[in-house]
C-alpha cells in the first residue's frame, strides 16, 4: 500500500467517522421531535384556555419559542461548539449579535418617535 493510498483511506476514514458523528440517530430525532410537540403545545393550551393574563402570556409563548429554537438547532440542525470546527456556532453568534441589534434599535426608535409626537389637539377647542 502505498503512502498515496494510505492517505485517501484515512480520509475516507474520517469523513466517515465526522459524517456519522455529524448526523443525528433516529432516537435523537424523536426526542426532538417530542420537544418540539410539547414546546408548541403548553402555548397553545396557555391561549386556547386563557388561565394567565394576556401579557405574562405572551412572555411564555416567547420564552418557549427561543427554547424550540434551540431545540430546533440542536437535534435536527446538529449545530453545537465541534461542527464545522466551531464556525457555525459563530455565525449564529454574530447572526444574533446583529438581529439584537436591528431589534433594539428598532424599538428604541419607535419608542422615542411616539413619546416625542406632537400632541393631537381637539379641533373643537380651536373653534
Amino acid at each position: 500500500m502505498s503512502a498515496e493510498d494510505h492517505a485517501v483511506n484515512h480520509h475516507d476514514d474520517h469523513a466517515a467517522h465526522g459524517e456519522a458523528h455529524d448526523h443525528g440517530s433516529f432516537k435523537t430525532y424523536m426526542i426532538g421531535f417530542l420537544l418540539s410537540v410539547v414546546l408548541t403545545a403548553i402555548p397553545f393550551w396557555l391561549v386556547m384556555t386563557g388561565t394567565l393574563a394576556p401579557a405574562t402570556t405572551g412572555l411564555i409563548i416567547t420564552a418557549f419559542a427561543v427554547v424550540q429554537i434551540v431545540v430546533h438547532m440542536v437535534f435536527f440542525l446538529h449545530m453545537n461548539h465541534r461542527s464545522e470546527g466551531g464556525w457555525n456556532m459563530l455565525a449564529l453568534i454574530f447572526t444574533l449579535v446583529i438581529l439584537v441589534i436591528a431589534v433594539a434599535g428598532s424599538v428604541w426608535v419607535m419608542y422615542h418617535l411616539n413619546a416625542n409626537m406632537m400632541p393631537v389637539h381637539d379641533m373643537q377647542v380651536m373653534g
